[in-house]
């Protein structure tokens, strides 16, 4: 990928309709690595109720996973791309996200 803006390491990285971690750090307009095809622990929305297994909404503007009773604005990814590892409840920051390498909308 092509980093948009400076990108962290495990950072969660759009690629066209497909989400990744980010291995390294990456700057402003260089290519880096991402993991599509991993668990990893990632941010949630806190006020989402999540369950295990179910299909992930990425809030692009939240840059956290939703519920996927989520409304999704531009910008963001549903469907296939992300499953939740682990149930997480209202309050919770913090997921343990499967990628799956898929492409979402």
């Amino acid at each position: 990928f092509t980093a948009a803006a400076a990108v962290t390491s495990g950072q969660v990285v759009r690629i066209g309709n497909i989400l990744g971690v980010a291995t390294a750090d990456v700057a402003n307009g260089e290519s880096g690595l991402a993991a599509i095809d991993c668990v990893a622990t990632v941010p949630k929305v806190s006020a989402a109720v999540i369950a295990a297994g179910e299909s992930l909404t990425w809030d692009a503007s939240a840059a956290a996973f939703d519920d996927n009773a989520a409304t999704p604005a531009t910008g963001d990814v549903t469907g296939a791309p992300a499953v939740a590892f682990e149930a997480a409840g209202n309050g919770v920051t913090s997921l343990a996200v499967r990628f799956t390498g898929v492409p979402g909308t």
